[in-house]
């Protein structure tokens, strides 16, 4: 009988001390998925953004366009597009082309916090009107890397994936 009256308030104290740290634990997994939601949100929305960015140009000053395109990116790609800002610069004055791209579709397919970094999936649609012409559209689809950045979610890397593919 002695065991039973101690035991008894053992298990109660035992009990909720699991109580609590499930409590706890619980709680705290709502606060991580919050943070990835928040990140997951943040992404796609910058992927979008910086992607309608680098399908769109030469609608007014090639130089603006060209500013887009490096404040849309880091890294990589940044330092690509920076390269090759002369060359663009040229093949954007010489097309005599207005494109706006608008994305169509996209979607986040991993985001890694803590790494700062994310991969999306995204279709755009390009409207290209010539100058002096009738407008045409095509469609575009990219696999693209961001990194998180002092100034936002950035683009580092750029993938085409051509439209016909399975």
């Amino acid at each position: 009988m002695r065991i039973r009256l101690r035991l008894g308030p053992v298990l109660v104290v035992a009990g909720a001390v699991v109580f609590g740290w499930g409590g706890f634990t619980l709680w705290g997994s709502f606060g991580h998925h919050d943070g990835l939601a928040t990140d997951r949100d943040r992404v796609l929305r910058a992927g979008e953004q910086q992607i309608a960015a680098l399908n769109s140009m030469g609608c007014g000053s090639s130089d603006t366009a060209l500013r887009r395109w490096l404040d849309a990116s880091t890294g990589p790609l940044h330092d690509q597009l920076q390269r090759d800002w002369n060359q663009n610069k040229q093949k954007i004055d010489a097309a005599r082309t207005c494109a706006v791209g608008s994305v169509t579709a996209a979607a986040v397919t991993s985001v890694d916090g803590r790494a700062g970094d994310a991969q999306i999936l995204v279709a755009v649609q390009v409207t290209l009107t010539p100058a002096g012409g009738s407008p045409s559209v095509e469609r575009r689809r990219y696999a693209a890397g961001l990194t998180r950045t002092s100034d936002g979610w950035k683009l580092k890397s750029l993938t085409s994936i051509p439209v016909d593919a399975a």
